[in-house]
């Protein structure tokens, strides 16, 4: 695995209060992969985790194994990347769902890659929602525990991967009554609003090119912050950093930004 040498120690400004958060070494590098992108092979060298969609938003059975065996190639740690059964948006979606309907279709992308995985010796460690889910979990108290509870439920001990925003503290307590773990995530390609969410993919400048992507890695690196849509500094204290498998200069990108991250 190749790592960083981290442990910065980071703020997060929630009101009048300073909330200082220590960053746990090493930060990782995550792909969401398995997407129709063809990133896979480009980028599987310089990533630490992957997280491989499941069928529902993208891919398809062939792509699960195939991306699963790159990632058994190069030592990568697997990650189930669960999303709205929305194919054609791509899961950026959101689809109408009960808390018993998120449940279960979490839970059923989950066993769908671990059936492809056993057969190779391959072990999943991790979920990531993808798109519309991801962000509808940050959000509603439902769907988060709906997520959560699908991922306690899974025979084997998985940690979820969540954004890091001012909240990710009580994220991690909600996590902690049913057994889990959080990893807290940042982003590379994306620009943040003044609140640490991401903007919507709709609007002029959420999403970064080659050159904001490195500048973001690099301030996350030295500074612990990014800059906002206004120009605002925001603290991120983060486990892993994402970069997305079909946004082409960010993969471009995907051996200097290894770079920054490991500190060379």
């Amino acid at each position: 695995m190749k790592y960083n040498n981290g442990g910065l120690p980071l703020i997060f400004c929630l009101g009048s209060k300073l909330i200082q958060i220590q960053l746990n070494p090493p930060v990782k590098l995550n792909c969401d992969l398995g997407e129709g992108a063809g990133s896979e092979e480009a980028v599987m060298p310089f990533i630490d985790q992957v997280n491989i969609a499941c069928g529902f938003h993208a891919g398809s059975p062939e792509l699960m194994r195939k991306t699963l065996l790159l990632a058994k190639a190069h030592g990568v740690s697997v990650g189930a990347h669960p999303g709205y059964a929305d194919r054609e948006g791509f899961g950026r979606k959101s689809v109408p769902c009960t808390p018993d309907e998120i449940y279960e279709l979490v839970l059923e992308q989950i066993t769908v890659l671990d059936k492809h995985a056993i057969p190779e010796g391959i072990t999943i460690d991790y979920v990531k929602p993808h798109g519309a889910l991801y962000h509808n979990m940050i959000k509603n108290t439902e769907v988060r525990s709906s997520v959560f509870s699908a991922v306690s439920e899974f025979p084997a001990s998985l940690t979820v991967m969540i954004q890091s925003t001012p909240k990710i503290e009580t994220h991690r307590m909600e996590a902690k009554a049913l057994g889990l773990c959080l990893w807290a995530e940042a982003f590379a390609d994306r620009r943040y609003n003044n609140s640490g969410g991401l903007l919507r993919r709709q609007e002029g400048g959420a999403i970064l090119d080659r050159a904001q992507v490195l500048a973001q890695v690099q301030q996350l690196v030295t500074k612990g912050s990014v800059t906002t849509d206004t120009g605002n500094k925001l603290m991120v204290a983060a486990d892993t950093l994402c970069v997305h498998g079909d946004h082409v200069e960010g993969v471009s990108g995907i051996q200097e930004i290894r770079k920054l991250l490991s500190n060379e």
